[in-house]
């Protein structure tokens, strides 16, 4: 019997200090969406309690930021939000990635899981995110059903890139 191999990362709340490897995991998943590292530290400072990084002691191999925002409006692109709305209605996946050698071992739902449950604390009833880098297959099996939008959405899912695609996954 072939033994499992178990990774010594797991996830945890985010901290300041994981902004750089928070950075160096997205330059490497989203070379074509890449975002300035003020834009990581900015919505760990609104809203921590969305924010975990898949660590192992101080080196990060993944994250996942995510916060309330509008139904149907996406946030622009490696911009910085200024704020948060007071509505908690949307919780809105920003970026989940995982360096290269993490994918594939099991990392993503975890998380994406205790996201849903804890955006139902904050009286969420939607998580909705951009699907990028023909991920819709994946986001999918995580219980996200594209959305079609207006000519504004349109406008804004073009700066993601040709294959993006607003996903909601109902709470």
């Amino acid at each position: 019997m072939a033994a499992r191999l178990v990774s010594a990362f797991a996830w945890r709340a985010m901290r300041d200090a994981d902004i750089d490897g928070v950075v160096a995991v997205a330059r490497l998943a989203f070379p074509d969406h890449f975002e300035a590292r003020a834009c990581f530290a900015e919505r760990l400072a609104l809203f921590p309690q969305g924010c975990f990084a898949l660590a192992h002691g101080d080196a990060v191999r993944g994250y996942l930021i995510a916060y309330p925002w509008p139904a149907g409006a996406i946030p622009p692109l490696d911009s910085l939000l200024g704020g948060l709305p007071e509505a908690r209605g949307s919780v809105y996946l920003h970026d989940l990635a995982l360096h290269p050698a993490m994918r594939g071992q099991g990392h993503a739902r975890p998380v994406v899981e205790h996201l849903a449950q804890a955006a139902r604390t904050w009286g969420a009833t939607t998580l909705a995110l951009v699907s990028v880098n023909d991920s819709v297959a994946f986001w999918q099996g995580m219980g996200f059903v594209p959305v079609v939008g207006d000519a504004a959405m349109a406008r804004k899912l073009a700066s993601y890139g040709g294959d993006s695609t607003y996903m909601v996954r109902a709470l």
